[in-house]
């Protein structure tokens, strides 16, 4: 089902959510001091993103602030140029979710999203739904949990994103979620829809190897990676890929 949208502006920014997740959305359900205040502030992380976990009238969500990563975020932090609203990174990822989610593919899905300008710049954030009883593939992999079957999983789940079309610009092992039944990609930002190709495809799986390889996958030697998990996840997202 098409996601609907409803934009509220005001003077020095615009919300942008779905109606039918929830009617009404305003500028407190992006800070979490307000939250906190009602007690509905689960937890709150620092990081890269600023993540909390919240309670909210349309059930328990993420609220993540966009924050620039590498070295340019000494200079720029959360800020980034306005180039309009369309081409805000709130905007973009929120309806790249609703995509997916009428694809039917497993990832978050959007609840609101907002910008605020500052003169040439502008800052965002974006409310999408929390996935209960969620491990990360990093974590797993941390567990000792990370096996051939899983792999197979993660590669058909990448497959499917990638035969749709969808390319993420940060494919690694914190941004794939493991359930007992299902597994997700999240964090979408930068992410968009491209023509599907090898090239591309390949480089997005290069990016989630090296990510499985720093933390600590090929511990045991890179020919047992390979064949214990590399190989089993090659093997499923290719097979995904001409299903």
């Amino acid at each position: 089902m098409a996601m609907q949208e409803r934009i509220r502006e005001g003077t020095t920014g615009a919300i942008l959510f779905d109606p039918a997740v929830s009617p009404q959305v305003d500028d407190g359900w992006f800070e979490p001091e307000v939250w906190r205040e009602q007690g509905a502030l689960r937890h709150q992380s620092g990081g890269r993103g600023g993540v909390a976990i919240i309670d909210t009238p349309a059930g328990e969500c993420v609220l993540r602030h966009y924050r620039r990563g590498g070295m340019v975020a000494k200079l720029m932090g959360d800020r980034y140029l306005w180039k309009g609203a369309d081409h805000t990174r709130s905007f973009r990822e929120f309806r790249l979710l609703g995509h997916i989610a009428a694809l039917g593919l497993p990832s978050a899905p959007p609840v609101a999203c907002r910008y605020q300008r500052h003169g040439l710049f502008y800052g965002a954030d974006l409310i999408t739904r929390r996935i209960p009883d969620a491990q990360t593939l990093a974590e797993c992999l941390a567990a000792g949990r990370l096996d051939g079957e899983m792999a197979e999983l993660v590669g058909a789940l990448v497959a499917r994103f990638h035969r749709a079309g969808i390319w993420h610009a940060d494919l690694n092992a914190h941004n794939v979620l493991v359930t007992d039944d299902e597994l997700y990609l999240i964090d979408l930002d930068r992410g968009r829809l491209r023509e599907p190709d090898d090239s591309w495809q390949r480089a997005n799986l290069l990016r989630l190897r090296r990510s499985l390889v720093k933390l600590g996958a090929a511990v045991k030697g890179e020919p047992v990676f390979e064949e214990t998990l590399w190989k089993p996840l090659i093997y499923r997202y290719e097979r995904t890929l001409r299903a």
